[in-house]
């Protein structure tokens, strides 16, 4: 685990990441904005799975922070999708 990122204790967490990590490192190193926005909903995909978690306990700061991150990669991929529309 990169030492920047939060040390989140969740098995969906933890088998979702690796994925979105490719998935994401796909979106940066794609060059036209259609490219990204393949990748941007095969990361749309991987949120959702976050998302709608049935584990997820909003007393849990763990869910609380797989929530908050998972919020913020959907609108990124929400984002991109849109830009796709634009070009």
């Amino acid at each position: 685990m990169k030492e920047n990122q939060a040390k989140i204790d969740c098995a969906v967490f933890r088998n979702r990441e690796p994925a979105i990590e490719d998935i994401t490192a796909k979106i940066n190193r794609a060059e036209c904005v259609e490219e990204k926005a393949v990748f941007a909903a095969e990361l749309q995909k991987e949120v959702d799975v976050l998302l709608s978690c049935a584990d997820y306990d909003q007393s849990s700061l763990d869910c609380r922070n797989c929530r908050f991150i998972a919020t913020l990669r959907s609108r990124t991929a929400g984002l991109i999708m849109r830009a796709k529309k634009l070009a």
